[in-house]
């Protein structure tokens, strides 16, 4: 029965689909093994389609060469809860960033129990850049990070900002130098990277094979036109933007969501730039336990639901065929051809293999490269198991 679907599969394979629409149960049963062949396909191409329209431009993005370069006035900007023990070893690393214009680092304290008023008290000893905010009340009706960091916002001298989090370190003393040099007449927010100190154990290279794969995305659509979220451990914007939007005033009753629903909000085409220069990333620790992970990640992706139509869309399509890639795949592979479908999936993997490795070299991940095709094929697991936070209510706290 296999070998005659076989033989006449090419000519059911260019049939019209109003033609598979018509057909009795019993004709589609017979079909079967052929039309699984053919989702098959259709799942290769649409994800074959995002690889050469939105990841291969990040795979051959070269930082444009300015004939002049401007040093603007910048703030930084760090919200801590209880954070003492992260200040004490991250702080320092953004106090002696080497950067020859104005600059100030400003620290908003908010309603911390530990120690992190003495050390702040300590640090602004030491670097008088360091300007501490204590919050001593929560603003009930905003919730999370964003009446701190709107605190922070309105606190700063200055138009540039550049956010990060206490938890992060950055990766070079030119960070604050690099990140601001993205910026030109036009842009308005700048895109940067947040990656995870390389530990051993595979939970740590399945935490950093997913911030890179979520970097690939947001990074890729950014140079495409269509920006829809930046990170906040690095994340830098003006702050004219973020009055214009009138903060986060449009979601602030969504708990998290100070990083990405604001850059869903108020980035266009025009005004957003990425910088991946590798003294511009920031660098944190990977949470230590799967349960930690999955907390949270599913505080991200409750956010999903307020992206616009268009960015749910691309992303909800992507996710889904890559969700469906390797299920189809084997029941292709069992029930239909074999060679046919082999063929097809070796394709699409060197595709990807070819795109992967240099952003992965970009990025500064390509330890993760060997172990590709093991973490494609988990990314099955990972869309079921977090697919649930679509449907749950964010957290209110953001710690």
């Amino acid at each position: 029965m296999l070998l005659k679907t076989k033989a006449a599969g090419w000519r059911v394979f260019f049939m019209h689909p109003l033609t598979f629409a018509a057909m009795n149960p019993s004709d589609i049963l017979t079909h079967l093994p052929l039309l699984l062949f053919y989702l098959f396909c259709t799942v290769t191409a649409i994800q074959v389609f995002y690889y050469l329209f939105f990841f291969l431009r990040l795979a051959l993005f070269t930082s444009k060469q300015k004939s002049t370069s401007q040093t603007h006035a910048v703030s930084v900007i760090v919200c801590a809860r209880d954070e003492a023990a992260n200040l004490v070893k991250n702080l320092p690393g953004i106090l002696v960033q080497e950067y020859p214009s104005t600059h100030e680092v400003i620290v908003v304290n908010d309603n911390s129990f530990d120690d992190s008023k003495y050390v702040l008290e300590e640090l602004h000893r030491r670097f008088r850049q360091l300007q501490v905010v204590e919050l001593k009340q929560e603003a009930k009706l905003i919730q999370g990070k964003k009446f701190p960091l709107s605190v922070g916002i309105k606190t700063a001298k200055h138009e540039i900002l550049l956010l990060t989090d206490a938890d992060c370190v950055p990766a070079s003393e030119h960070w604050i130098q690099k990140m601001q040099q993205a910026y030109d007449d036009s842009t308005e927010i700048v895109l940067g990277y947040g990656a995870y100190h390389k530990k051993p154990g595979l939970l740590n290279k399945l935490i950093r094979w997913e911030t890179f794969h979520t970097a690939l995305q947001y990074l890729s659509y950014a140079l495409a036109g269509l920006a829809y979220m930046g990170v906040g451990r690095n994340l830098s914007y003006r702050k004219t933007i973020f009055f214009r939007h009138k903060g986060f005033s449009a979601h602030n009753h969504v708990a998290s969501g100070d990083d990405d629903l604001f850059i869903n909000t108020a980035a266009t085409r025009a005004n957003t730039r990425i910088c991946i220069d590798p003294d511009t990333f920031t660098l944190s620790n990977a949470p230590k336990s799967w349960s930690n992970w999955m907390r949270q990640k599913s505080r991200h992706y409750s956010t999903g639901r307020y992206y616009k139509p268009l960015h749910q869309f691309l992303l909800g399509l992507y996710a889904l065929t890559h969700f469906l890639f390797y299920p189809v795949c084997i029941a292709s592979m069992l029930l239909y051809c074999w060679e046919y479908t082999l063929a097809v999936l070796g394709l699409k993997l060197l595709l990807q293999l070819f795109i992967f490795y240099p952003v992965m070299k970009k990025l500064n991940e390509k330890d993760l490269f060997p172990f590709i095709l093991l973490f494609d094929i988990w990314m099955f697991m990972y869309y079921f198991i977090f697919s649930f936070a679509l449907f749950k209510k964010p957290r209110g706290s953001w710690k």
